[in-house]
């Protein structure tokens, strides 16, 4: 309740805060604006049994269940910013204009993604539309109606990256996380009903355990969000000199065990659904060999088994790539060293960026295991369970705790600088 009270009685805080609830209200509004031409039922009874329409649902924020304006969600925007990260480490130029140019550089990056949105989400558009069709979940659309409703929903993508942005510049929290957090609470209550749909009074002992299970979870999420690698540092009598201190001062720099947050899971769905909208285009296509290479990706992602695996594997894989790209060992190491500060042990310069770096890459691994494990974990007990819901239910909820958890430690920051 105190916080609650500091929160409202900081006017700038306050008013973050209900931008953010405004911003995404506004996308509430929008989730519920169907593009007409659907059969409803068809739609929400492949939702509930094809996992592909389900985690693409869930980056739309729930608007592909309305087929909605903002049916697409943002999965063009996180596409085009996993295509720009790589290129920072393919391009130095990218890497220099991320890292080294600050404010500006980034700004330069951001603009460089949302170009690339903008072909993502029509090639996307084409694919979920055409997929749909296929299905007879849309009526038959002609070329002019199929390139109208494509105009439509790529606006909508577009509109929702950048509502995206206004969050990240004006609210606070990271804006495509929150947006996707929207959709998993205003579909939550659907994916409950379709859970208890398919209960069996047999099941009572299974659900118990699922649900002790999912506490579990919940509480390893928020033990590892914030656990921490303290390094030692200490400061030399010169540094403390310039600010008015005398002696050696000891303190540390504090290592996250999980530096990229849920960020990685984002990027491995973002990867797992983007080939299989491609795939869509050649599923009828008149050329055998696309057609079987079509149906081949579609056979592989289809099968649980290498799914998870490659699931597991995109994660661990990203979380390693995020941290690299979000913290720089060697950038650490030389702000230590002109702060007159050092890890004692390691001389300043070359060998302690090689210290942080053998720490971070050593709490990273544990980090990156325990995040695809939690990851994969849903598909394992919709595997015992035979629960459908639970693969989409399950990622979902780790993706809520994992955003909450981070949209709290950013309020309690602010606070925490008003402070002072």
């Amino acid at each position: 309740m105190k916080t609650l009270k500091r929160i409202f009685e900081d006017k700038v805080l306050r008013n973050r805060i209900l931008f953010v609830i405004g911003i995404l209200s506004i996308i509430r509004v929008l989730a519920v604006l169907p593009i007409p031409g659907v059969d409803k039922g068809a739609l929400a009874n492949a939702l509930s049994n094809n996992s592909f329409l389900g985690f693409l649902n869930i980056f739309s924020g729930g608007g592909l269940s309305s087929f909605s304006i903002i049916m697409l969600g943002v999965s063009p925007y996180i596409t085009a910013s996993i295509i720009m990260q790589l290129l920072t480490v393919l391009v130095p130029k990218f890497k220099e204009m991320y890292q080294e140019e600050g404010e500006a550089g980034r700004k330069k990056f951001s603009q460089y993604s949302r170009i690339i949105t903008l072909p993502l989400a029509i090639v996307q558009g084409y694919a979920i539309l055409t997929l749909l069709e296929s299905q007879k979940i849309v009526a038959y659309l002609s070329n002019t109606q199929m390139a109208f409703n494509i105009l439509i929903i790529t606006a909508g993508s577009v509109l929702l990256m950048w509502l995206g942005e206004q969050i990240n510049e004006y609210g606070i929290g990271n804006g495509v996380s929150l947006i996707i957090f929207a959709g998993i609470v205003a579909t939550l209550p659907t994916s409950i009903l379709q859970t208890f749909q398919a209960f069996d009074i047999s099941m009572i002992p299974m659900i118990i355990a699922v649900v002790i299970l999912v506490l579990l979870v919940i509480a390893g999420i928020v033990y590892v969000t914030e656990a921490e690698r303290p390094i030692a540092i200490t400061y030399s009598k010169q540094a403390n000199s310039f600010y008015g201190s005398s002696g050696i001062t000891n303190t540390y720099l504090p290592l996250r065990l999980n530096q990229a947050g849920v960020i990685p899971i984002i990027f491995a769905i973002s990867i797992l659904l983007f080939p299989q909208m491609i795939v869509q285009l050649f599923k009828n296509s008149p050329n055998s060999t696309l057609q079987s290479i079509s149906e081949g990706v579609t056979s592989f992602l289809g099968n649980t088994l290498y799914y998870g695996i490659l699931y597991f594997a995109l994660v661990v894989l990203f979380t390693y790539f995020y941290t690299a790209v979000t913290f720089d060992s060697k950038k650490t190491a030389e702000d230590l060293q002109k702060s007159g500060a050092f890890i004692p042990g390691f001389r300043p310069g070359v060998a302690t960026e090689d210290y942080i770096g053998e720490v971070l890459s050593r709490i990273t691994f544990f980090g990156a295991v325990f995040l695809g494990l939690i990851a994969v974990l849903p598909i394992i007990l919709q595997g015992i369970t035979q629960i459908n819901t639970l693969a989409i239910g399950g990622t979902s909820l780790l993706i809520a705790v994992s955003v909450v958890i981070d949209f709290v430690k950013k309020v309690d920051a602010q606070l925490t600088m008003r402070e002072y």
